[in-house]
This record gives structure tokens, C-alpha cells and sequence, in this order.
């Protein structure tokens, strides 16, 4: 039983270890969701800069999607706003804004003065479809199939790298099962 007790602390170190070292190896941009695989949930909200138009689920849904959420008061969103703006040139995706929890008159501003990459972008000024999409803060983007099914949820900045990783296969893919009549 001594023997035991002396072995005690270095189990424990190793256990720790353990724990931390596989702590390691998981990507903090992935981000669980249960919208993963379930469709894009249903809403009616105006456009930034157009408060009497409204969208809903229909206006981005029916081709391969990215809807990237974005806030002017967020840092990070400004970093990724020049690549944004290359990805919106792509023709095999549609590209989308939420505007989270913003003001409208700051995000107006904001897509005149950094320029406009998205199709259009939806305001949701009390965050209530940022709610429904489980957003934790922007920028996030989901990538939303040709059936209106969320295929996948990032947290942070796409840049050149984060697309050719985390993006573009599932593109690839999603564009082979729309040509298959998947």
C-alpha cells in the first residue's frame, strides 16, 4: 500500500499529461454544431442596406452557399474582409452576409468603405438568427449545401490557407454531389 501511495503523484502527472497533450491536437475553429447535417433554420429580416427589403431562408438556399457572419465592431471580421472579397469573385459559391448585432447606419458605412463582397448581407441587429444558428460571435461562416442543409460551421477568419483546409474539399465535394443529382 505504501509502495502505491509513493507511485501516486507521478500516475497523476502522467494522467495530466495525457490530458493536455490531447488537448493539443484539437483545432479551436471547429466548432460543434447540432445545424450540422439539419436545415438552415427558417427567418425573415431585412438587408443592411435596404431596410424594407426583406429575406428569408429562400433567398439563401438552392445553390452551394457560404454565409458568413460579420459585425463592424468586430476586429477580426476587418482582417478577413480583403479575402472576402477574392471569394466573392468565385462562381462555384454564393456568399452571404448576417451583419450580428450591429447598427445598421456602422454597417452601411462599413460595406461602402471596405467594399461589398457579399450577394447581399441580412441584418440581424438583435442577433435573433444568430440565435437559431448558434453563433458564439463573429466572424463565423457556414457552408450551406444546394438542398439548404448547413454542412459545416467555422469560427474565425478564412484566409488563403484556412480556405484551401477547411473549405475547399467540402466545396469540391458538395459541387460533385450537386452534378450527381445528389
Amino acid at each position: 500500500m505504501n509502495k502505491i501511495i509513493r507511485f501516486l503523484p507521478l500516475i497523476l502527472v502522467i494522467a495530466l499529461g495525457v490530458v493536455l497533450y490531447r488537448g493539443l491536437s484539437l483545432n479551436p475553429n471547429e466548432m460543434p454544431s447540432a445545424l450540422v447535417g439539419k436545415p438552415m433554420p427558417d427567418f425573415s429580416l431585412s438587408i443592411v442596406n435596404d431596410p424594407n427589403k426583406m429575406v428569408s431562408k429562400a433567398n439563401v438556399t438552392g445553390d452551394i452557399v457560404l454565409l458568413n457572419v460579420w459585425a463592424t465592431w468586430c476586429p477580426t471580421c476587418k482582417y478577413e474582409h480583403p479575402y472576402l472579397l477574392e471569394l466573392s469573385k468565385n462562381p462555384l459559391v454564393k456568399l452571404y452576409g448576417v451583419n450580428y448585432k450591429d447598427e445598421r447606419l456602422p454597417a452601411q458605412k462599413w460595406l461602402t468603405d471596405y467594399k461589398d463582397p457579399y450577394l447581399f448581407s441580412i441584418f440581424d441587429e438583435e442577433g435573433l438568427l444568430g440565435v437559431k444558428l448558434g453563433v458564439f460571435g463573429a466572424p463565423e461562416t457556414f457552408v450551406i449545401d444546394h438542398h439548404g442543409i448547413i454542412r459545416k460551421r467555422f469560427l474565425g477568419a478564412i484566409d488563403v490557407r484556412v480556405w484551401r483546409k477547411e473549405f475547399e474539399p467540402l466545396i469540391k465535394q458538395l459541387l460533385t454531389e450537386k452534378q450527381q443529382g445528389k
